[in-house]
């Protein structure tokens, strides 16, 4: 795949994870996520493969997010690091701006699934 067709691939993938329908579903949570995927929150907190499904799959759907300024660096053939920046608008009007980087891995399957994700609170 073309560097820039797999930025624009990786990007979509990225923000499939926005969406509520996404994260509510085991099976597409599954497509985008690697077995041995691992995330560093914005709280601070590790979260594994198995940790992060269950956690949005228990999470409400109120609220919008989105990203910015979408970048992409191959780090390996099979791998690359995607950065942006993440705006999260919660149900009560309240708004959290973050720094993200995600780092996806092409796997056996001809798939790109992410590997691990990082999120860090700006002012």
């Amino acid at each position: 795949m073309p560097r820039l067709d797999l930025a624009a691939h990786l990007q979509d993938q990225e923000e499939q994870l926005f969406e509520h329908s996404v994260r509510s579903s085991r099976e597409r949570l599954e497509d985008l996520l690697s077995r041995d995927f691992r995330e560093i929150g914005s709280s601070g907190r590790l979260y594994t493969f198995d940790a992060i499904v269950e956690a949005l799959l228990a999470e409400d759907a109120g609220g919008l997010s989105r990203g910015e300024g979408f970048e992409m660096r191959k780090l390996a053939e099979t791998v690359a690091l995607l950065t942006y920046r993440g705006t999260h608008l919660a149900a009560d009007g309240s708004e959290r701006r973050t720094l993200r980087s995600s780092i996806w891995q092409l796997e056996e399957d001809g798939r790109w699934r992410m590997v691990f994700h990082q999120g860090t609170l700006v002012p």
